[in-house]
């Protein structure tokens, strides 16, 4: 069964992974033998302290004796989606794996979220996941194999009053996976949706506030007392994007340690 979860071989394409979910998912990709590129925004990573994550995660993934890449690139501007599928060939040869984590979170009262931060909001949410798609999955069709992953939230099921703009695109991205599964349905490829609760990252951290908010979120949405770690993500999605998925496509996956509370 363990040659089933083997995704030596393969590429695999992820967005905005240079830190938190995204990389724990490359790491685990890597560590099961699959090339990666993965992108990044050198800006946003050393704004919170991490200048160099995008190349300390291409060296442990180059460390598992696979190809590793970094692909700089802002997905909210115009054309960037294209360019960055196109390097990615480019570097891995083809994508096989495509995981989509790129995503902007803005927490405001819903009447105050202004034009600008909506739009921000639906390119990078829902605009770039479809533009991906569109160059992604026609190729893996017609090689018979492909995985998509979209990395979601539990507030597309379960919003919260402050995040009204991102959780509905959460929901619109799941609805879109469910959509496409159908449609390659019998072509060997699988789309499917991770949906994380609340993960000790350095974005959701700061979005938290202080450490006693960190703390009393906790306390109000795990049961088991504590945030989940990006790791606990690594196994769920290496099943979707391996062999042992073959059969799973156009399902979600909740990863929240049994929170009622919605928290990303």
């Amino acid at each position: 069964m363990k040659d089933r979860f083997d995704v030596s071989g393969r590429t695999a394409l992820l967005t905005g992974a240079s830190r938190g979910i995204g990389r724990a998912i490359a790491l685990a990709l890597a560590e099961h033998g699959a090339d990666v590129a993965i992108n990044h925004i050198s800006a946003f990573d050393a704004e919170v302290g991490f200048p160099d994550a995008a190349q300390t995660l291409v060296d442990e993934a180059r460390s598992h004796g696979v190809r590793g890449f970094a692909i700089e690139g802002d997905l909210s501007v115009e054309g960037a989606a294209a360019e960055l599928h196109d390097r990615a060939v480019a570097a891995l040869g083809r994508i096989d794996i495509l995981v989509l984590n790129a995503n902007i979170q803005i927490a405001r009262d819903f009447a105050a979220v202004t034009a600008d931060e909506i739009d921000l909001q639906c390119r990078m949410n829902y605009r770039v996941p479809i533009q991906l798609l569109q160059r992604a999955l026609p190729p893996m069709a017609e090689r018979g194999w492909g995985r998509v992953l979209a990395v979601g939230s539990v507030q597309q099921a379960n919003p919260t009053i402050e995040l009204a703009v991102y959780a509905g695109l959460k929901s619109a991205q799941y609805n879109l996976v469910m959509n496409l599964s159908r449609q390659y349905v019998k072509t060997g490829v699988t789309i499917n949706n991770l949906a994380p609760g609340l993960i000790d990252t350095d974005r959701n951290r700061f979005l938290r506030g202080s450490e006693d908010d960190w703390r009393a979120t906790i306390e109000r949405t795990s049961p088991m007392g504590r945030a989940g770690l990006p790791d606990d993500l690594a196994g769920a999605a290496l099943l979707l994007c391996s062999d042992a998925g073959s059969f799973i496509t156009g399902t979600n996956i909740n990863v929240t340690g049994g929170g009622d509370l919605p928290w990303t």
